[in-house]
């Protein structure tokens, strides 16, 4: 199959997935929201980076919808920690990777089609373009659907998502308790050098207490972290 015909094949599954979730009907500017710009430079088209400009603006807006309905008590603090903690470049890639986006994008030659398609910063802009090209499309309610299907199941965690470090938050939470401060180890890489995926292990003393993953050895630590303060919280909600 030449690259052509994979990449037409790639979109229009990725056509059904969105019609899914947005419903159905052209969306005019998909393939723009799906071109990289080393391959508009080279076929003269269009590329994705003016609707990443508004796709941004429309992300940040259905984001603070949603974490305003569902935490209707909280501060504008805590909202603006909760949407930034949501609307950042790893969330929307991890999203990227599960609708398969990398596979749509078209590259020029000059890229490396290997990897390209998988870094972090790739996908997020892509992710923000197609939002926005659906929103041309759909509307305004057409965006929220989108976002809801991306961030739906992090909205319940997006409390604790936004603590500003989970790391410090953790090590007071067990010295509180007369324990040791935690220690972290990595304990799984993969991926290319340029864009790994690090899993960690947070313990206490000798004891491993949870494991967390990132793009990045700091973030996989966060998320480990996280991860042990929400089983020490299940833990005291049992006592």
């Amino acid at each position: 199959m030449s690259e052509q015909a994979r990449l037409a094949a790639a979109r229009d599954a990725l056509r059904i997935r969105l019609e899914a979730v947005v419903g159905s009907g052209p969306i005019p500017r998909l393939d723009e929201a799906l071109t990289h710009p080393s391959f508009a430079n080279e076929k003269r088209e269009r590329n994705y980076q003016r609707l990443e400009f508004l796709g941004d603006a429309v992300l940040g807006l259905c984001v603070s919808e949603m974490l305003s309905i569902a935490y209707p008590e909280a501060d504008e603090g805590q909202l603006t920690r909760m949407r930034s903690a949501l609307v950042n470049g790893e969330a929307l890639a991890a999203w990227a990777r599960r609708l398969e986006l990398g596979a749509c994008v078209a590259f020029g030659r000059g890229a490396t089609l290997g990897t390209e398609r998988e870094q972090t910063k790739v996908l997020a802009d892509a992710t923000e373009a197609l939002l926005a090209a659906v929103y041309e499309a759909r509307g305004l309610e057409g965006a929220r659907s989108l976002v809801r299907e991306a961030f739906g199941e992090l909205l319940a965690k997006a409390a604790a998502l936004s603590m500003l470090d989970p790391k410090s938050e953790l090590q007071q939470r067990v010295q509180a308790v007369g324990q040791s401060a935690p220690t972290y180890r990595v304990i799984d890489v993969r991926g290319a050098p340029h864009d790994q995926a690090f899993e960690v292990e947070v313990l206490v003393g000798d004891h491993p207490m949870a494991r967390g993953e990132g793009r990045s050895k700091r973030l996989a630590e966060r998320a480990a972290a996280l991860a042990a303060l929400e089983l020490l919280g299940g833990e005291q909600g049992k006592q």
